[in-house]
């Protein structure tokens, strides 16, 4: 069972950032081969949403509100552990953080930089394609925007 909570960058324990970054390095650094710096001071601007399954984070996701990223609200990071992925923890995630967004922020509208392979996946949540694809990191890319 996946526990889900928000906390601001000041709330993360020492532990929690660690093993948030650890979790975000391996998937996006390590797995997908693709040096780039993760560590991007919007951390502290973020509020941070943690999935922990037995006191592990195995689930992530950072939003921001409005001009905090993008003109809107929007999601980053989205990551779960290898070996969680097949309990549809990357569902569970967002969906939190659909909601979170509204809860904390007051906002609808919804945008995200998702990789381009993941299109299926952010539609299932309502998301729509806008623009054309782009490279981010040398990862292919494209710009949705979900609004309720």
């Amino acid at each position: 069972m996946l526990k889900i909570k928000a906390k601001s960058f000041n709330e993360l324990t020492t532990i929690e950032l660690y093993n948030l970054l650890q979790l975000r390095s391996k998937v996006f650094v390590v797995e997908q081969n693709c040096v780039y710096q993760d560590i991007d001071a919007k951390d502290q601007k973020a509020l941070h949403i943690l999935g922990f399954k037995n006191n592990k984070i195995v689930a992530y996701t950072r939003i921001f509100k409005p001009g905090d990223y993008f003109d809107k609200a929007s999601i980053g990071r989205v990551v779960v552990a290898e070996n969680e992925r097949k309990y549809g923890y990357g569902h569970l995630i967002m969906e939190y953080s659909i909601k979170a967004i509204d809860n904390f922020f007051n906002e609808k509208i919804i945008k995200i930089s998702a990789q381009k392979y993941l299109k299926e996946f952010y539609k299932s949540h309502n998301f729509i394609q806008i623009g054309e694809e782009y490279l981010e990191d040398n990862i292919p890319h494209i710009a949705m925007v979900k609004s309720n």
